[in-house]
């Protein structure tokens, strides 16, 4: 494993883990999901490590979120920077995507696939979306979130709360309570959450604002475990329904991991052979054409 650290448009800094042993020409970049990070979400090792030993290479691609709190350094400004999800601007998710693709690029990668945990999901579906990048050959969606499922649990007074701070100004002030009862974070971010239609880009209904999902031109794969809690629902059903809206649909792959919730947990070997299997089958396509 060795430690990367790119630089956004805009000189913001992410740390990522890059894992490689053979100077593949494969690369997988895994955008997390909020908090998603090492320590919360181990999975990301077994991946890693799967990956590499089998000659593909893996990045671990922290996005702003993936921690409460964390300093950095902006390399334009060389200022002091505390990112986090206690202050996240959804739009500025694919400028940290684009980031770490232009890493890949400058490292000689001739074959890139996008991956994304949770919502580190939603956000590869609003970079796919939105940018044509030639650069990536194929996706992988690992438990995206459904936003408004989360965000039902946000009651009416709260909402009232982030609508007043907003209104007095108060908008990067932190809220008084933690968002879904476990985010503490300013009532701009928290109106993003509620509001915004950035990410809230898959849900369980058939006829819900699929916009994002039927712009993605690329083929790919999609996995979710069987007892994740994220969907409302049927998970399975859920996975299908965001497929359905795909112009790739009858090609991409679904994959169901039994038994197992959003993180993977007593799974994280299963899905790492999974994202191996599917990645060496692509390979093979590329090979045999």
């Amino acid at each position: 494993m060795k430690e990367i650290i790119v630089s956004t448009r805009t000189g913001t800094s992410l740390g990522g883990v890059l894992f490689s042993k053979n100077n593949s020409k494969w690369l997988v970049i895994a955008i997390t999901g909020v908090h998603g990070n090492f320590y919360s979400n181990p999975f990301y090792y077994n991946i890693g490590d799967t990956l590499a030993n089998n000659g593909i290479d893996f990045l671990y691609a922290p996005t702003r979120d993936a921690y409460g709190q964390i300093e950095s350094k902006n390399q334009l400004t060389q200022k002091k920077e505390i990112l986090g999800s206690w202050n996240e601007d959804f739009n500025r998710g694919d400028d940290d995507i684009e980031a770490y693709i232009n890493f890949a690029q400058q490292k000689g990668y001739q074959h890139i696939i996008l991956a994304g945990h949770s919502l580190g999901s939603n956000k590869v579906i609003h970079y796919l979306a939105n940018n044509d990048d030639k650069r990536i050959d194929d996706f992988i969606l690992l438990s995206p979130a459904n936003l408004g499922h989360l965000t039902s649990v946000v009651s009416d007074p709260q909402k009232a709360v982030i609508n007043q701070q907003l209104r007095t100004g108060l908008g990067q002030a932190m809220l008084p309570f933690d968002l879904l009862g476990w985010l503490p974070c300013t009532a701009d971010t928290a109106y993003q959450w509620l509001y915004s239609d950035i990410l809230d880009n898959v849900h369980d209904k058939k006829n819900a604002d699929f916009s994002q999902v039927e712009r993605i031109s690329k083929q790919g794969a999609l996995f979710i475990g069987t007892l994740d809690c994220f969907t409302k629902g049927n998970p399975v059903k859920f996975l299908k329904n965001i497929n359905d809206h795909m112009a790739s649909s009858e090609y991409n792959q679904l994959i169901f991991i039994e038994g197992t919730g959003h993180t993977y947990q007593e799974k994280e070997q299963e899905l790492a052979d999974k994202i191996l299997e599917v990645v060496t089958n692509w390979q093979g396509q590329i090979e045999k054409n």
